[in-house]
């Protein structure tokens, strides 16, 4: 296939030094997958540049990516296994004593609350070698259903809304769909800052052939809302809404793909029916979107002849979540434009590999989308594993809030925390907080996270480029990373680890082997493919030389598609059939799952299914007491809670702090000053951070980053956020809560002589600034008057960074 665009050569070495080796490698942040090479010098990480070979990115990366490395090299890197002492102190052991205090800790707590009473809680940012490993000691060895990863926070939704119409999980469309597709519609998605290599990707054909037609959806005006030729600037909570009316006046205008639905589908009747209710004039007044907008979204999404929809965290965390991802999936079938040459749902992922962790069954999932409640399922995996099945039977799925309501309920006694921060990430944090304080906790970090300081035991893992593995992008393309260096002295591989764990813990297959008899990682993928084969993510015909020569596949990869598949379903065949589902499905309303005989009735083997999506408004609502809504997101210079992009200098310095974006009206009415720190209050929790004006957003509408926070200093978003979640896939709704803004303030009353200036001068003000504060006109002042007088004014600075194309031209 021809180039997207021309090659770059993004990268960043350190002072510029010789370097001794390039190292194959991908991109350890987003779920972009951009290839890249790891610079080494003396057995030291020094730099990253982009692969100009790799399809994906050509060369480009972002600027979080190329410093990546830099954290690999922090001086306050663990390097030593800590345990709490009997004086409550994180002291320095060694990895005998980290692990037996491990090991007799699992097994007393399994011996008192059961298998489901000892939970792992994981990555989006692992291997799949180390995903599938916490699979089989989590199903196999300690026999709990307990796990999840903090892939619940940022991708479940896609997960689910794609088993929910085409029976599994899966992304039918490919990033090279971009390239041909003549309209892509960015809903709740916004690629100039959370993967900007795939929004350079977009806006390089745009700026050279005028496509794809753009449609953005996102309450805030967005970098890609910028850039965009339709903004569909909704209220917050009415995704569904949106979605309901378009699709509503896309039947009555025919725009429908008849013999399509017909052949390859069933129950659009039926969702026909309920869309019915909407009118273009209530599908308005739910998202106060103007009727105009709404007029241009119906005639280019009826009429386009290609159609990729992403998604991210504005669907998936927000109201109607899966059901939204599922009103996407029908608009794509009855306009027939799935599994064709630039058209389909991409519904995206957040992580890097948090879509090789669902694959391979490290989350709530089973490994190679298999159907734990299918007895044939369950029947193979115990064959393939060796194990009886009844070691592999299953509850209902408990996400990371369930689970955190069954450590206030002392049901979960053991909690292993692997590369990932929730004491900053998870919504409703004090509450977070409180439960974590009761089971036995482990954290797998490099870095003493807030997370790792409540630890019972900390054991320090390796980092990227340390180790070598695989990683599954948001596009189903699994890359390779092969190991730059030696990871510190003290410092073990995540499967290291968890094979010691195995070990000690003395798990074994029914024929008294070791359940887990491979060693190196290539040996666990080498495992894995035989568990994929016949299924939706067969793998088999890869291996790391293929996937490093090839620079990437994308599942399936089997006899029939030895090179990988590039988009789903192009024979219009879906894995929907009763025995080779993923699963039964869910209600679409109460997420209750299906039984077998429900779902016989609903599906047709091979056939796409068409749901209702009935819309209900967020469970919280702004009121008198807390009468803005209050949203947070991703910025292009951090990832995630900054445990690595805070430990460059430069990342760093352009976004050193929270703060709270609010509209220019509201500030106005309000009378804040820009840089002034204000209360944010929620019925969760408060905040103290800086203002920043915006017309960016919506008025009503507040806006904050989620990276920060931490237990001394740092304002955490997530202290506001509500911990209520979406019925079937159990994702937070992060997007949907409600908050107050109060100023912070003291008082001064004027003194006989005093000027204006001088009691600006004493608080560090400007006169103007002052002057703004409490309203004044002019510069003069009564004695006995009060001021309000600003505690503390934060220097306000633009982010320098910019759409990389201006399309205007």
């Amino acid at each position: 296939m021809e180039k997207w665009g021309p090659t770059k050569n993004d990268h960043h070495i350190k002072d510029q030094q010789e370097v001794d080796q390039w190292v194959h490698s991908t991109c350890n942040l987003c779920s972009i997958g951009c290839g890249c090479e790891i610079a080494v010098k003396e057995n030291k990480l020094i730099g990253v540049r982009g692969m100009q070979e790799h399809q994906t990115n050509l060369g480009r990366l972002d600027p979080k990516a190329k410093d990546q490395w830099i954290a690999n090299n922090s001086p306050d890197r663990l390097l030593h296994p800590l345990v709490r002492n009997h004086e409550g102190k994180l002291k320095e052991a060694t990895w005998d004593q980290a692990m037996s205090k491990i090991v007799d800790k699992a097994k007393e707590v399994i011996q008192e609350k059961g298998p489901n009473g000892a939970a792992i809680y994981s990555t989006g940012q692992g291997f799949l070698e180390d995903y599938y490993t916490i699979a089989k000691i989590g199903r196999a060895g300690i026999g709990t259903h307990l796990l999840d990863a903090n892939t619940r926070l940022c991708t479940a939704t896609t997960e689910y809304c794609l088993i929910q119409s085409f029976g599994s999980d899966g992304v039918p469309a490919s990033f090279e769909d971009l390239d041909h597709t003549d309209t892509v519609m960015f809903f709740g998605h916004n690629p100039a800052e959370t993967g900007s290599v795939l929004f350079e990707r977009v806006m390089t054909r745009k700026k050279k052939t005028g496509k794809p037609y753009m449609i953005v959806v996102d309450p805030r005006r967005t970098l890609t809302a910028e850039a965009a030729d339709l903004h569909l600037p909704l209220k917050p909570g009415s995704n569904l809404a949106l979605l309901n009316g378009l699709i509503s006046e896309m039947i009555a205008r025919n725009y429908v793909d008849a013999p399509f639905v017909q052949q390859h589908t069933v129950h659009f009747d039926e969702m026909k029916e309920t869309a019915k209710e909407w009118s273009l004039e209530e599908t308005m007044e739910n998202t106060e979107i103007p009727i105009e907008k709404l007029e241009q979204a119906v005639e280019q999404l009826g009429q386009t002849s290609s159609l990729v929809s992403t998604t991210l965290q504005g669907a998936y965390q927000a109201a109607d979540a899966t059901a939204t991802c599922v009103a996407i999936n029908n608009l794509h079938l009855m306009r027939g434009l799935i599994g064709k040459q630039g058209s389909g749902p991409l519904h995206m992922a957040g992580q890097p590999s948090s879509s090789a962790n669902r694959t391979v069954g490290g989350v709530g999932t089973y490994p190679g989308n298999r159907n734990p409640i299918n007895p044939r399922h369950l029947r193979e995996m115990a064959e393939l594993w060796n194990v009886e099945e009844d070691k592999l039977e299953v509850g209902p799925e408990k996400g990371i809030i369930k689970q955190i309501e069954m450590m206030e309920n002392d049901q979960i006694g053991f909690f292993w925390n692997i590369h990932t921060n929730p004491l900053v990430s998870l919504p409703n944090l004090k509450r977070a907080k409180e439960a974590l304080k009761k089971p036995f906790v482990v954290v797998q970090d490099p870095f003493l996270t807030e997370t790792a300081k409540i630890a019972d035991v900390v054991l320090p893992p390796a980092m990227w480029g340390e180790k070598e593995g695989t990683m599954e992008n948001a596009d189903r393309t699994i890359n390779l990373l092969r190991k730059a260096v030696e990871p510190p002295n003290g410092v073990k591989s995540d499967l290291d680890i968890l094979l010691d764990f195995a070990k000690r813990m003395g798990f074994q297959d029914k024929d008294d082997q070791p359940l887990i008899q491979y060693e190196t990682p290539e040996e666990a993928f080498e495992e894995w493919k035989k568990v994929s084969k016949g299924r939706p993510s067969d793998m088999t015909a890869m291996s790391y030389q293929k996937l490093e020569e090839s620079r990437g596949m994308q599942w399936p990869a089997n006899e029939e598609n030895p090179e990988g598949t590039t988009r789903l379903y192009e024979d219009f065949q879906f894995n929907t059939e009763l025995d080779y589902a993923q699963s039964y499905g869910k209600d679409i309303i109460t997420g209750r799952p299906l039984s077998r005989n429900e779902y016989k009735e609903k599906s047709e083997a091979g056939k796409a299914i068409f749901y209702s999506t009935p819309y209900y408004e967020p469970s919280e609502q702004p009121s008198q007491d807390y009468p803005f809504w209050f949203n947070t997101g991703r910025i292009v210079w951090h990832w995630h809670t900054r445990t690595k992009t805070g430990r460059s200098p430069y990342l760093d310095n352009a976004a050193k702090e929270a703060y709270v974006e609010i509209h220019e009206e509201d500030v106005d009415q309000l009378g804040i000053l820009p840089g002034e720190e204000v209360n944010v209050t929620s019925p969760r929790g408060s905040i103290k951070v800086p203002a920043r004006v915006s017309n960016s957003i919506s008025k009503g509408t507040v806006f904050s980053p989620f990276h920060f926070g931490n237990f001394e200093k740092e304002q955490a978003a997530n202290e506001l956020t509500i911990d209520v979640v979406d019925p079937l896939s159990h994702q937070p709704l992060y997007k949907n809560s409600v908050c107050q803004l109060g100023k912070d303030r003291g008082r001064h009353r004027v003194k006989n002589g005093e000027t204006l200036a001088a009691i600006a001068q004493d608080y560090h003000l400007t006169t103007s600034q002052l002057m703004q504060a409490n309203r004044l006109i002019e510069d003069s002042i009564v004695e006995g008057t009060t001021l309000e007088i600003p505690l503390k004014i934060h220097e306000v600075e633009v982010e320098d960074y910019s759409i990389p194309f201006d399309i205007k031209t």
